[in-house]
C-alpha cells in the first residue's frame, strides 16, 4: 500500500518517517509523495585522466572521481552526455516496515535530466541522504541549482517489519551517508573472497583458520 499525503503527514508527525530538515509541506508535499531538494556536493568522473574503471579495484573507482562543491547561487552545469552523483539536502530515516521509492520530477525530466539509473528503492531501515545518479540525456547543457526540488519520495508498506533493517545489515554500503558516495562494488568481491576462503578453512590471507 502506498501512503497518501495524509498518511505521510501522520508518519512525519508520529516520527515513523524522519526527514531532516523538515520539508515545507506547502510546496513539497504531493498527493502520494514528498519532494526532496538538491544538495551542493557533486561527484564526477574524470574521464580525461582515466582510460577505464575496474569495479574490482576500489582505488580505481575512487581515483576516477572528483568532488565538486557548488557555492552560493552558482549552478552545477550538466553537459550533454554528462553523468554525476549528487545527494539530497534532506536526510531520510525509514522504519522497519516502510520502503521509500525515489523518482525524478517530471519538470526536471522534461529538460532531459534523469535523477536515477537504477537506485530507486530505499529499503526499510534506511538512514542517510539519497545519492542520485544524474544524467543529461538532452543535447543542451542544463543548469542545476542547489536547493531546487530535484526528486520525490513515495512510501510503501511491506507485509511485515523486515527481519534485518538496512541500517543493521553488517555489509550495508551506504547507510548513514551525508554526501554522495562513490560505488563500493569492489567490496562485494572482497566479501566473496572472504566467504570462499572461510568455507575452505582458510583466512583471506591464506592462513589456516584457527578455531
Amino acid at each position: 500500500m502506498i501512503l497518501s499525503d495524509r498518511d505521510i503527514v501522520r508518519a512525519l508527525e508520529d516520527g515513523r518517517i524522519v526527514i531532516d530538515p523538515m520539508p515545507d509541506l506547502a510546496t513539497q508535499l504531493g498527493s502520494v509523495s514528498i519532494d526532496f531538494c538538491l544538495g551542493c556536493t557533486f561527484m564526477v568522473f574524470e574521464h580525461s585522466r582515466h582510460s577505464f574503471i575496474d569495479p574490482r579495484q576500489p582505488q580505481s573507482i575512487g581515483d576516477a572521481m572528483r568532488t565538486i562543491e557548488v557555492e552560493g547561487d552558482d549552478p552545477f552545469m550538466m553537459q550533454p552526455g554528462d553523468f554525476a552523483l549528487a545527494s539530497t539536502v534532506e536526510t531520510l530515516e525509514l522504519p522497519d516496515d516502510l520502503l521509500g521509492r525515489l523518482e525524478g520530477r517530471s519538470s526536471i525530466a522534461r529538460l532531459g535530466i534523469t535523477v536515477h539509473s537504477t537506485a530507486a528503492v530505499f529499503e526499510p531501515g534506511w538512514i542517510g541522504t539519497a545519492t542520485m545518479e544524474l544524467s543529461n540525456l538532452g543535447r543542451m547543457p542544463v543548469a542545476l541549482y542547489p536547493g531546487m526540488r530535484i526528486c520525490s519520495f513515495s512510501f510503501q508498506t511491506v507485509s511485515s517489519p523486515v527481519m534485518t533493517p538496512y541500517r543493521a545489515k553488517p555489509n550495508n554500503k551506504y547507510a548513514g551517508q551525508i554526501t554522495p558516495r562513490a560505488s563500493r562494488l569492489a567490496e562485494e568481491g572482497r566479501q566473496q573472497e572472504t566467504s570462499a576462503s572461510s568455507s575452505n578453512g582458510l583466512e583471506p590471507s591464506g592462513m589456516v583458520a584457527m578455531r
